[in-house]
């Protein structure tokens, strides 16, 4: 049995401010929860209702009822197992050769997503502004179906970082290259902007080369992609050279 206290701080978890309080964050469903044992991140305890499935010695399982797994998920269809993880430790990093950089984005698929088709793509690190999403969000590491355990999420001052890295920093804008006809410099930063807004006016000064999806359909009526799928279209081409 669950206490009543357990049940309402794994409640809590869905909130940034009670993610950093208690240090831990959720991960749901067994697939997803292998994919731990694979990466540095830490596991308190994981509660299933079938532990039978879970061949893990090494970590804490507690049986849980479906009724508790109810209470604690954060899924509509609540998924087996949860896993009580630790946050990660911030760690020094410096910049890889091919990066993302996220300026503002707020929604949470977006950046599961974007985290998805990274370790899709080989990308090692993605670089957040402060104000992204968090990656620890329940719906953010749903939507990267394990990938956040292959990729380095960093957040910090955009401006301080863009400004001094080495890399190119590339932005996309309807008046920028054709990325079919694009170059791909060797060492670069995508940067991909805010969902509504795009990138704020202090990130775009930065921005040393712009690209562009050029539009094929008759009526040119569509103003915009989704970001992420923006994204996997730009790495397609990139990677296609």
């Amino acid at each position: 049995m669950l206490t009543a206290h357990t049940i309402k701080v794994l409640q809590s978890l869905d909130k940034k401010k009670f993610r950093q309080k208690y240090n831990l964050f959720l991960v749901e469903g067994n697939k997803i929860i292998c994919e731990l044992s694979n990466s540095n991140f830490k596991v308190k305890e994981i509660l299933s209702t079938d532990p039978q499935k879970l061949d893990r010695s090494d970590i804490p399982v507690t049986h849980i009822s479906e009724n508790e797994l109810k209470k604690i998920s954060f899924l509509k269809t609540p998924k087996d197992s949860v896993a009580v993880c630790y946050l990660a430790e911030e760690e020094k990093w410096e910049d890889k050769n091919i990066q993302l950089v996220l300026d503002g984005l707020q929604d949470p698929g977006n950046l599961g997503t974007i985290i998805r088709l990274a370790d899709w793509f080989g990308i090692e690190q993605i670089i957040c502004s402060e104000d992204t999403v968090d990656v620890y969000n329940p719906k953010v590491i749903q939507a990267t179906m394990g990938s956040f355990t292959r990729v380095n999420v960093v957040y910090t001052d955009l401006v301080e970082y863009l400004s001094k890295t080495e890399n190119v920093n590339i932005g996309t804008d309807m008046e920028g290259e054709n990325i079919y006809t694009f170059q791909k410099p060797e060492k670069l930063n995508l940067i991909l902007g805010n969902e509504g807004n795009g990138m704020r006016p202090e990130t775009e000064k930065l921005v040393q080369k712009s690209i562009s999806i050029p539009r094929f359909g008759k009526s040119q009526s569509t103003e915009s992609l989704n970001v992420s799928m923006a994204a996997g279209i730009i790495l397609g081409q990139l990677f296609s050279k």
